[in-house]
């Protein structure tokens, strides 16, 4: 078979558009003698013919050489002993491509979700660890190694020489943030902080990881130093969020703090998952369940994607979170949601509401007087057909019995 021959390049610039370009004429040359060739084939042949593993990287490359050719004075003036801090991998790969030079480190605990009690250490790890597994079906063994990985990594931000944490404004990013500072003595000589809540031109902004190389480059000089206060405020944020009454953590959510700006908002939605006091929904479960008394029956995924284009205020769960956060609303009892066609991957799986969902949706019933599973915010269980937490009108806990 004749292949193309390379374009011939003697500066090293690559056009990605013109490799896609020759990964379709080559797929045609594979589909006369394979009829089953795809074009992922194609493109891996493309790539391997250039000298990359893949087409993913020959795609990193050409991203890399784009962003540098845009920057030509940008340093990242991180050092190789800087470690870069984010609540899960979504940005590794663009601080690769920005140029920043320094390590990169994670804590992919979800923090807004399950138990989260103060604990020793082990006990701590223990629990979110049997949370993690259970909550996504993931296998213990590798969870626990991966949580003790993290947290021991995380203890080191007492020591380290310069680390910058990388931060939203939504409840999963700052409870990371707190659960990070609230294990310092005090700051550190040079921890620093980014945050965003928005981003000039982007219409709905949901995580850092939506954003390009060139906008965390933008967002570098924004950084600023971690203080004692900061330090202090995430101590007192910790202890309220553990603790079994939400008194304290609702009067941090109501609040004003300028040495973590956008503590008050975040811990003001986490509350919001609190049982509503007529309906014993939270937010979530409500925002959810209101969609699809307005579509009828809707694929899983597609309740997921309305809520974090649209209804959800401050976007703060992934897609296998929010999976998991109702499941309990399927899998109880006496259900608010029926599940259907359950032999497709869970996203296209289609969901409707059950009689008992439109009573609890008109204020005729309280799901939380129907519920069969425990669920946890932070440091409150709430337990089915049990007093417990709720929340009124005005965002604040009150006690129902």
């Amino acid at each position: 078979m004749s292949q193309r021959p390379l374009a011939s390049s003697t500066n090293g610039r690559l056009n990605l558009e013109q490799q896609r370009k020759r990964a379709k004429e080559l797929l045609s040359q594979l589909k006369s003698l394979d009829p089953s060739a795809t074009l992922s084939q194609a493109q891996w042949q493309v790539a391997k013919q250039l000298g990359f593993a893949s087409w993913p990287k020959l795609k990193a490359h050409v991203d890399a050489l784009d962003f540098a050719a845009r920057h030509p004075g940008f340093d990242a003036s991180d050092e190789s002993r800087t470690t870069h801090w984010r609540c899960g991998n979504d940005i590794a790969h663009s601080l690769q491509l920005a140029g920043f030079k320094g390590q990169f480190r994670m804590l992919t605990d979800p923090l807004c979700m399950g138990p989260v009690r103060e604990l020793p250490s082990e006990a701590f790890r223990a629990m979110r660890s049997t949370f993690i597994s259970q909550a996504f079906a993931l296998d213990s063994t590798e969870v626990v190694h991966r949580i003790n990985d993290e947290y021991n990594q995380l203890q080191a931000l007492n020591n380290a020489d310069h680390s910058v944490l990388w931060c939203e404004a939504d409840a999963y990013d700052q409870l990371f943030l707190v659960r990070a500072l609230a294990g310092l003595e005090q700051a550190p000589r040079k921890l620093e902080l980014i945050e965003a809540d928005r981003i000039p031109g982007v219409e709905r902004f949901i995580g850092i990881g939506q954003l390009a190389p060139d906008v965390l480059a933008w967002l570098w000089p924004q950084r600023r130093l971690i203080d004692d206060d900061a330090v202090q405020l995430a101590k007192r944020a910790w202890s309220a969020y553990c603790d079994s009454s939400p008194l304290k953590l609702a009067e941090l959510a109501h609040g004003n703090h300028p040495a973590l700006p956008f503590l008050a908002p975040a811990l003001r939605r986490q509350l919001q998952e609190l049982p509503g006091l007529e309906d014993g929904l939270s937010l979530t479960e409500r925002l959810s369940l209101k969609y699809i008394t307005e579509v009828g029956p809707v694929p899983f995924g597609r309740v997921f994607a309305e809520l974090m284009a649209k209804r959800e205020p401050l976007p703060f769960l992934g897609d296998m979170m929010f999976h998991a956060l109702l499941r309990p609303l399927i899998d109880g009892t006496a259900p608010l949601l029926i599940e259907t066609e359950t032999n497709m991957e869970w996203p296209r799986r289609v969901l409707a509401l059950t009689p008992l969902a439109q009573q609890v949706l008109d204020g005729n019933a309280c799901w939380l007087d129907h519920a069969s599973h425990e669920r946890w915010v932070g440091g409150v269980c709430l337990r089915p057909r049990q007093p417990h937490w709720a929340l009124d009108h005005d965002d604040l806990p009150v006690w129902r019995d």
